[in-house]
């Protein structure tokens, strides 16, 4: 008789016993990623610049059972960056969500608003990764970084000069990252997802050639909404994804399989 083999495991998408911080947390994509991180057990800080905002987010994780809290935090003031993360325990999963957008034509660009563009998703993003790291190395901490990018980190796109400029960085970033953690058992990947529809997002949508435009790109048909994005940042946080680094999560309906 043949011995019956031993089953493999399957890792759980538990996140139990761990603590995350996501940036850009009252509404949106930020939001639902704490949602799903709360849901699977991890406690979850919401930091973002609207205090009411985060307020009634983290009361609402609260409501459905769980472990939650705000804090104000402008992620693009690097000392209040620092000092927020000298004064707690270190991170077990780090979401980097917090961004902007200004599309134009390129040549409409003023320096403003590159500065904006590319403070926000591009250097706020290594200072808060690095200050989180820092605390995870002094504590022996191992975990997760996730950064939130983008499809346009991939391609190119009309009047997304700028937003491309960023997220392709982000891209770049994150592999220089991944290879720098990986011996301190520290892992960095981005989620890039295609047009989400949300509170911020939507009257985009109104205008029916925009719409038009996206949704023949998008070859699954449809706009992506902020919970096709919940599954992918629990898999990239937890066990599930232990030896995935330095590389992105494309969620864009086959955007970029052209």
């Amino acid at each position: 008789m043949t011995e019956r083999p031993v089953l493999p495991t399957t890792p759980s998408f538990r996140l139990d016993g761990r603590r995350a911080l996501v940036t850009g947390a009252g509404r949106g994509i930020g939001l639902a990623m704490a949602a799903a991180l709360a849901d699977a057990g991890a406690t979850v800080t919401l930091a973002a610049r609207s205090a009411d905002e985060i307020a009634a987010a983290a009361a609402a994780i609260r409501d459905a059972r769980g472990a939650a809290e705000a804090v104000v935090l402008d992620v693009a003031d690097h000392a209040a960056v620092a000092a927020f993360f000298a004064d707690r325990p270190a991170f077990h999963v780090l979401v980097n969500n917090a961004g902007t957008n200004r599309p134009m034509p390129m040549w409409q660009v003023g320096e403003a608003d590159y500065d904006a563009v590319m403070d926000l998703n591009v250097k706020a993003a290594f200072f808060v990764a690095q200050a989180c790291v820092q605390a995870m190395i002094a504590q022996g901490v191992r975990g997760s970084l996730i950064h939130i990018g983008s499809q346009m980190g991939h391609v190119g796109g009309p009047n997304r000069s700028l937003y491309c400029a960023s997220k392709w960085a982000l891209e770049g970033m994150n592999k220089a990252f991944a290879l720098d953690l990986a011996p301190h058992g520290i892992r960095s990947n981005t989620i890039a997802p295609t047009f989400i529809e949300t509170p911020m997002t939507r009257p985009f949508f109104a205008d029916e050639s925009f719409r038009a435009s996206v949704l023949g790109k998008i070859k699954l048909g449809r706009l992506g909404t902020v919970e096709d994005l919940m599954g992918a940042v629990l898999f990239l946080a937890g066990d599930a994804s232990a030896l995935m680094t330095g590389t992105s999560l494309v969620v864009d309906g086959g955007w970029t399989a052209d």
